[in-house]
């Protein structure tokens, strides 16, 4: 059982378990993709990022918000029941971690059903079965049920 479940009485559903798992999938997506470097680049002065700015010089990409410190701690306590199926059913663990990845602005999943099956080389629907298992065998785990469905 997880740790910040010990307040709750009420056992997790597979709904829970899947929107707090797309909930992390779009929380790590919206992550910087690098850091800051201790390296000057004259870019990174506000004066020259202002002009640049102003005038209309970079590209319009939106970037969604950097997540807050509350939602990167749940995305580490859900990204954390993945190892919760067994590492033998990997296909599963595989299933669940991409259905996971949503679009943090058009909150969308990057792997369709039907992508997803392409990349198995499976059926979708065989997917989204293996993905209700994959789910099935997290919600147990985390209600403490020890069998395996």
């Amino acid at each position: 059982m997880s740790k910040a479940r010990g307040a709750e009485a009420r056992p997790v559903d597979a709904g829970s378990v899947i929107h707090r798992l797309e909930e992390a999938g779009a929380t790590l997506l919206a992550l910087p993709g690098s850091g800051w470097s201790t390296r000057l680049r004259s870019s990174s002065l506000e004066i020259v990022r202002t002009a640049v700015e102003s005038y209309g010089w970079t590209s319009k990409s939106i970037r969604p918000p950097i997540p807050p410190a509350a939602r990167i701690t749940r995305m580490d306590e859900a990204m954390g029941w993945i190892p919760l199926i067994p590492v033998d059913r990997y296909v599963l663990r595989r299933i669940v971690g991409a259905r996971a990845l949503v679009h943090p602005i058009t909150e969308r999943n990057l792997y369709p059903w039907r992508r997803l099956a392409v990349a198995i080389g499976a059926d979708h629907k065989a997917v989204q079965r293996w993905h209700a298992q994959g789910i099935a065998l997290i919600v147990s785990a985390l209600n403490g049920c020890g069998g395996e469905t």
